[in-house]
């Protein structure tokens, strides 16, 4: 910037409302006409505010082309125009986000009607304010035969080969129905439809398809389906409609003296009306409404941007009117803007507790969705370089409800240079262990678990639980408390925990210290399998401990252990194998084994199926009843050590049922699919066959 730039005069009044109505006018073109939005809604809407402002403390510079004197887009050449018999004008946006804005409507509305505080309240209807795209559809006879869009509200373009796609219309009305009947509503797109659209077109672009793109949001994908030159392609984006009003009626007998029996009729005559529809009595109701909806927003299968207020009885409708563009009886109530323009000053990489890696835009504070955001996530790599998202970049990041805010899309024109892609870092920013990416998922992951802080409160939760080493009492709370306080940092930190230390703690009495200390010195007479497990190993269940276990027989042997010699192992494939290896290559793992070890966690050890005869190996045993001298923890363990499968029910595929004393319905099963049925002797002796050794 030169010293003259810090001295520039600010633009005229004149200056800014010609510039605002040329990017108003360029941005209601990509919206309306090429359905390829470039900013948010809300960045729109503060453009159009400040246009207003301008043109309402100068009146002189109101121009007949400006965008405030005008309802929408404009009409595609390349469909036919309609004329609307009925203007579809559009209504008062409230300013006011907050529930008050029901107040102030209310407040409004019974101001233009002279009434008092001593004059009962007015009666409303509440509707859903849908994003999507405005239609018109006529029906003469009963029968469909235009549908048109908004338009610029006086003009609008015939899409009626589109819209008879939709299945949600009907193409015939029953009889009874006005001789001309214009139904007004909306087109839009549910949020699984839209994210089923999106996936396949993401297919499409892979495999190499020419002018296929992924779309911006519902309502965009929405109203490019709906003007299609081609109705096949309609056919194949699913929309759905919801109607809300009336354009032209002509030959109606007995017309309803409400907005809300209009609404019930129509859907009587099958149209679907939204079931949020409601009759609102005064300000109280509106602003429950408003704040009822906001609430269940993010739960809707489709979005919606608002809600709408409209005086219920028609005969006050006419008499509160028009003004300029927009009916005095009705009003648009949005909600705090869910997507807003930023700018990404940073991407760092976060990490879970479960030790996924996940990329984070560090952006320039913006007001969206009610709060401040300054975070918005990018989920992972593949998903980072799709939307290519680059420091510098300006986005459009987008916050619904709860959610965590996300970069939804990027203003390539706005990049300025060209600043690197995103790549993920090859280790964890956490601990510098191994960041890897197994084939066939698409988030990266730190491969220390036992050594990483991030992960450092799962890791513990994991190998405390009642599956692994059981260590009871040492819960959530606890465990959240032991790793803030600095006094765990590694699993081995558990063994050194002293008395006093625990005591120390909230909500911990003495009592409760000692029993998790009792808890603690327990679980170091484990098993095998249990302490496998507990390391919470990616993709190692209580079912792959085993498998390991009875396998190798000791732990330094599967530590040490190729990924050839892993998938000897039942049930263990690629995948597996490769975790277990990669796993068992950081250094600090096996370093926190050695320590756990090294604390007195001890388990029976044995020379592991590999080196050891497997007599029923692929044979698969079910226990039933209670055998004479065996537990049935005790019976399955020498089966499996034998290489069999022990199964919970009988099926054709069981070899053997082992039946004890008063063995139930697993014996009969048995006896009438003909699989044989031994006792405790028989089991014992095909553990050990004639010719093995004693």
């Amino acid at each position: 910037m030169t010293s003259l730039d810090l001295f520039a005069a600010a633009p005229t009044p004149a200056e800014r409302a010609a510039e605002l109505r040329a990017q108003l006018h360029r941005h209601a073109h990509l919206y309306y006409t090429l359905d390829q939005p470039e900013i948010p809604d809300a960045e729109y809407d503060r453009l159009f505010r400040e246009l207003q402002a301008i043109e309402a403390e100068h009146p002189e510079l109101l121009t007949p082309d400006s965008p405030t004197q005008r309802v929408g887009g404009t009409v595609l050449k390349t469909l036919p125009p309609v004329r609307h018999a009925v203007p579809m004008l559009s209504i008062r946006t409230e300013t006011d986000t907050e529930a008050s804005g029901a107040a102030a409507f209310d407040a409004r509305v019974r101001r233009e009607l002279g009434l008092g505080e001593a004059d009962p309240p007015v009666e409303y209807v509440a509707e859903l304010k849908f994003d999507g795209l405005a239609m018109s559809l006529r029906y003469e006879r009963g029968v469909l035969v235009c549908a048109a869009t908004r338009g610029d509200g006086e003009n609008g373009e015939d899409v009626t080969h589109n819209v008879r796609t939709i299945g949600q219309i009907p193409l015939r009305l029953p009889e009874g129905v006005p001789e001309v009947l214009e139904v007004r509503g909306e087109v839009y797109m549910r949020r699984d439809d839209f994210e089923a659209l999106n996936e396949r077109q993401r297919q499409k672009i892979a495999a190499g398809a020419k002018g296929e793109k992924t779309f911006v949001n519902p309502r965009n994908a929405a109203a490019g389906a709906v003007r299609q030159l081609d109705s096949r392609i309609a056919r194949e984006r699913p929309l759905s409609f919801f109607a809300y009003g009336w354009g032209e009626v002509v030959g109606d007998a007995a017309p309803p003296a409400t907005q809300f029996d209009w609404l019930m009729r129509l859907k009587a005559w099958g149209f679907p009306v939204a079931e949020q529809t409601a009759v609102c009595l005064g300000a109280e109701a509106l602003v429950a409404f408003h704040r009822r909806i906001g609430e269940a927003r993010d739960a809707l299968p489709y979005d919606i941007d608002g809600v709408v207020y409209k005086v219920n009885p028609l005969a006050l409708q006419q008499r509160l009117g028009f003004v300029t563009r927009e009916p005095r009886w009705a009003v648009a109530h949005k909600y705090p803007a869910q997507e807003q323009l930023t700018t990404v000053q940073a991407i760092d990489v976060q990490v879970g507790r479960t030790g996924k890696l996940t990329p984070v835009a560090k952006l320039a504070p913006v007001f969206v969705g009610g709060v401040t955001v300054t975070n918005a996530t990018l989920h992972n790599e593949l998903e980072a370089r799709r939307k290519d998202v680059r420091v510098g970049d300006t986005v459009v990041v987008r916050r619904a409800g709860d959610v965590i805010p996300e970069v939804v899309s990027v203003l390539a024109d706005k990049r300025a240079g060209d600043p690197p892609p995103f790549t993920m870092p090859t280790h964890c920013p956490v601990c510098g262990s191994d960041a890897v990416r197994e084939e066939g998922e698409a988030d990266h992951r730190c491969t220390g678990g036992l050594f990483c802080a991030a992960q450092r409160k799962q890791a513990i939760l994991h190998y405390a639980q009642r599956r692994a080493l059981d260590i009871e009492g040492l819960g959530d709370k606890l465990v959240e408390q032991l790793v803030d306080s600095g006094l765990i940092k590694t699993l081995p930190d558990l063994y050194k925990l002293g008395f006093t230390a625990l005591a120390a703690l909230e909500r911990m009495a003495e009592k409760s210290a000692q029993n998790v200390l009792d808890a603690l010195e327990k679980s170091k007479h484990t098993t095998l399998p249990r302490f496998l497990f507990g390391l919470g190993i990616r993709h190692v269940g209580e079912a792959t401990a085993k498998d390991l276990a009875r396998h190798f027989g000791g732990i330094d042997r599967i530590m040490d252990a190729s990924v050839d010699a892993l998938l000897q192992v039942n049930d263990v494939g690629p995948v597996v194998a490769q975790s277990i290896r990669t796993f068992f290559d950081q250094p600090h793992n096996r370093e926190v084994v050695e320590q756990l070890r090294a604390a007195g966690v001890q388990w029976p050890e044995g020379e592991g199926a590999q080196n050891t005869p497997q007599p029923l190996l692929g044979k698969t045993f079910v226990l039933t009843g209670t055998l004479p001298t065996l537990g049935r923890e005790d019976a399955k363990a020498l089966l499996e050590a034998a290489g069999a499968k022990v199964a919970g029910s009988v099926s054709k595929k069981t070899d053997y049922v082992v039946a004890g004393a008063e063995a139930g319905s697993k014996l009969e099963k048995a006896q009438a699919l003909g699989v044989a049925v031994i006792d405790e002797a028989a089991m014992l002796a095909l553990l050990n066959p004639p010719g093995d050794a004693a």
